[in-house]
């Protein structure tokens, strides 16, 4: 029998459906600069789609709000006494969106994955060093090391090295990259590249009481204005990062701001391998072309200070070196020396589109147009940078000049913060040397000290290539910006990490 309700029992059972707000959902939007370009960790190659990935990926360690390392799938590690061989213990009862288990297994497959240079995923340089790795039993993993590498459980908590199921990784193939399932406290909904990806709450997240809001929508939203506009409006929760000059402005609306120390630094990278950049005196002419305090101001509305160095301070082992004096006098007299007393024309390209950089980029056209040189400038998107940058295969046909961008060492190390950008092992496609830099001793010097544990030889050998860097004006150092975020008084736990990512294991929106 069909069971019977009468009319006014549904019409009250209706009304209390849609009208508690006791099961009110809680939807976060959260309004980003630029678009990510993938969903597989492993082959990304920008901090902004590795901060969103947390939505749905865990690795084996990460980092707490404050970039202290913590273990997440992990339960502890051991090494051996040569630095050779980590044993690493696993959190037990771990279940991935599809229902599969996380085991030992799963991590093999992960690490396979990455190690193997067929597969030329991007992160591949930086879990190049593991040799093996070997299932002990269900919840232990060891990883073997061709050599000893000190800042190996760091790589672990590196944002890139998450553990995907491996029953997805077969079902989709290269597909991945569009199709995530890890173990995450969301599941992947939808992501359409222009427009949003959407995350919802998994019902069988390990933390139990965890997550504490039901979706969050990432935004991509170029515009700052624009970006800016949605707080105020509601139409997001929380936006990173906030145009400077709106500050005060958001502030007076009752929105929430916070003005974090990072270690982002800014650069403008040249191409070493191709003329008129080969020559030193082109390279130091275009340091002493550009006030950094100025483009401290126009750009980032003084949330930001000269560059001090190769690396920015809070990096471990970071030196102090500058800033880079501002001297277009002289800026002049080295481009005569090297052979261009009426400048040159060239292009400068931006790693982004967001409006920052463009004010970055005009900034940086008006200033070196001041000393004879003409650049015509790009902002590129992330499809165009991934083409035109990233995946040039020779130096002397790659099409970049000038290329404005940003890094963070997302493992806290100087090695991290140096060895992808300026190693000559790291040109691209491997990693991101955009300056197309060779120096033997400064390679000798990063080489050298991965191979030590001594803290001591670490300081003097990262001290010695920061200062043949900083001689050899591979770029243009520019600034060191504060990370400028908003979020409405209902959100709580969001936060921007130093190295520009985001942690919101704590998120809950009231």
């Amino acid at each position: 029998m069909k069971p019977r309700f009468a009319p006014l029992a549904v019409a009250l059972a209706l009304s209390a459906l849609f009208s508690a707000p006791a099961f009110a959902a809680k939807d976060v939007v959260a309004a980003v600069a630029s678009t990510f370009t993938t969903m597989d960790p492993y082959d990304a190659n920008d901090t902004l789609s590795q901060a969103v990935v947390k939505s749905f990926y865990q690795g084996l360690y990460g980092f707490d709000a404050k970039m202290k390392m913590v273990p997440v799938l992990a339960e502890s590690y051991v090494a051996s006494k040569d630095g050779l061989v980590y044993t690493v213990k696993l959190k037990k009862g771990i279940k991935f969106h599809d229902g599969t288990d996380f085991n030992a297994e799963a991590v093999k497959a992960n690490f396979d994955r990455v190690t193997n240079p067929d597969n030329k995923l991007k992160r591949f340089i930086l879990y190049k060093n593991i040799t093996k790795t070997e299932v002990v039993d269900a919840a232990t993993v060891r990883f073997t090391l061709k050599e000893p590498f000190s800042p190996f459980i760091n790589s672990l908590a590196h944002p890139s090295g998450v553990i995907i199921s491996p029953a997805a990784m077969e079902k989709y193939g290269k597909a991945i990259a569009q199709n995530p399932v890890g173990t995450g406290p969301f599941k992947f909904v939808e992501w359409k590249p222009s427009d949003y990806l959407k995350v919802e709450k998994f019902a069988g997240y390990w933390r139990k009481g965890y997550p504490k809001v039901d979706t969050i929508t990432w935004r991509p939203v170029v515009d700052n204005n624009s970006r800016s506009a949605m707080m105020q409006t509601g139409e997001a929760h929380f936006t990173f990062p906030v145009p400077y000059e709106q500050a005060e402005i958001l502030k007076a609306k009752g929105i929430a701001l916070d003005a974090a120390p990072s270690i982002v630094h800014r650069y403008l990278s040249m191409n070493t391998q191709q003329k008129p950049f080969d020559n030193v005196k082109v390279r130091e002419a275009v340091n002493y072309a550009i006030n950094k305090e100025a483009l401290a101001k126009v750009a980032f509305s003084g949330y930001a200070i000269p560059a001090e160095g190769v690396l920015p301070q809070g990096v471990e082992f970071a030196n102090k070196l500058g800033p880079w004096p501002y001297d277009p006098a002289k800026a002049r007299a080295l481009l005569k020396e090297a052979g261009y007393p009426n400048g040159f024309e060239t292009t400068l390209w931006s790693a982004y589109n967001h409006t920052t950089a463009q004010k970055v980029i005009a900034f940086l056209q008006q200033q070196l147009a001041q000393v004879g040189i003409k650049v015509q400038v790009q902002a590129l998107e992330a499809g165009q940078r991934v083409e035109k940058v990233e995946s040039a295969q020779d130096p002397a046909t790659a099409p970049v000049r000038m290329y404005y961008v940003g890094w963070s060492s997302s493992t806290g190390e100087a090695d991290w913060a140096m060895r992808p950008l300026l190693a000559s092992e790291s040109f691209p496609p491997k990693l991101f040397n955009t300056a197309y830099y060779k120096n033997d001793a400064v390679d000798a010097d990063i080489s050298k000290a991965l191979n030590t544990t001594s803290s001591a030889e670490k300081t003097k050998l990262y001290t010695d290539a920061q200062q043949r860097i900083w001689k050899d004006a591979p770029w243009a150092f520019l600034v060191t910006e504060k990370l400028l975020s908003a979020h409405s008084k209902g959100l709580t736990g969001m936060h921007v990490m130093p190295d520009a990512s985001f942690n919101f294991d704590e998120i809950d929106l009231k």
